[in-house]
Order: structure tokens, then C-alpha cells, then sequence
């Protein structure tokens, strides 16, 4: 799926009424975790914080009755694309680091982690290992090479 122009002006109101919350001048706030849920059927995409206080909410409309497997495949993607592209404004939000923002179901149940911040070291999603075990295995399969 492809986001459409549409879809981000409202994840860029939906992500801009969470920095409200959380605005960098004051003291930051202890917060672990900025929860991202969305359920497929109403399209309806809303923000908790770690005590489950909903922070804001909005309706979007790209994903209202999404039938497609892949559908919170595509949102990360989505997601995580939108918050690379807007991690000045993310990482200044007035929360106490290390933090992240992490997608879960409608029914609470973890899909991605979408963005960390930890001081000076920011992780975009997307898993920092992938392909580890592939080039361990090359790497020793070379290794193994020079010692026969």
C-alpha cells in the first residue's frame, strides 16, 4: 500500500498533537513508551502513553476496512518512513530519553518498534541486525578457508 497525500497530512496532525503534548521547553516528561494503535476496520489510529492515557487520536482514511494481510506490514512502513523524514520534531519532544514510539494492534499486541531515541543515538525501526547470521556465516565459512 501506498500512502496517499492524504494520509499523510493526517499522520503529520496526528504526530504534531503528540509533540504538543510533550513540548521540548518544558521539563521532560517519564515516559518509556509513545504506544501507536490502529485498527483496521475504522482506520482509526491513536497514541497512549505507558499508563494506557490515550494522548490523540484521528481517523485515517486510507486505512478504513484495509482487508489486506500485509496491512500492518504496509503501515510500518509507512509510519516509519514518516517519522525518519520528521525526527527533528520527534526527538525534540520533551520526553525524557531513552524513548520510542511502538506500533501495536488494536488489541494491544506489540507489531514494530517505529522509532527510538536514546541521547545522541537515534534508531529508525527496521531490525539493526538483519542479515547478522548471514554474514557471521560467510564470515566463518571464509575463516575456515584459510585454516585448511
Amino acid at each position: 500500500m501506498k500512502a496517499t497525500e492524504q494520509t499523510m497530512q493526517q499522520l503529520d496532525r496526528f504526530f504534531h498533537k503528540v509533540a504538543e503534548k510533550f513540548p521540548s521547553q518544558c521539563d521532560n516528561a517519564i515516559l518509556t513508551d509513545i504506544h501507536v494503535r490502529t485498527n483496521q476496520e475504522t482506520g482509526e489510529l491513536t497514541a497512549f502513553d505507558d499508563d494506557d492515557q490515550e494522548i490523540t487520536r484521528c481517523v485515517v482514511e486510507q486505512w478504513i476496512n484495509q482487508k489486506d494481510e500485509d496491512f500492518y506490514d504496509s503501515i510500518t512502513l509507512i509510519l516509519r518512513r514518516y517519522l525518519k523524514k520528521n525526527h527533528c520534531f520527534v526527538e525534540s519532544m520533551g520526553i525524557l530519553k531513552p524513548y520510542s514510539v511502538v506500533l501495536e494492534n488494536e488489541d494491544k499486541e506489540h507489531i514494530a518498534e517505529l522509532f527510538v531515541a536514546d541521547d545522541d543515538t537515534v534508531i529508525v525501526g527496521g531490525d539493526i541486525m538483519k542479515g547478522l547470521d548471514e554474514d557471521l556465516n560467510a564470515f566463518f565459512k571464509e575463516l575456515m578457508k584459510d585454516t585448511k
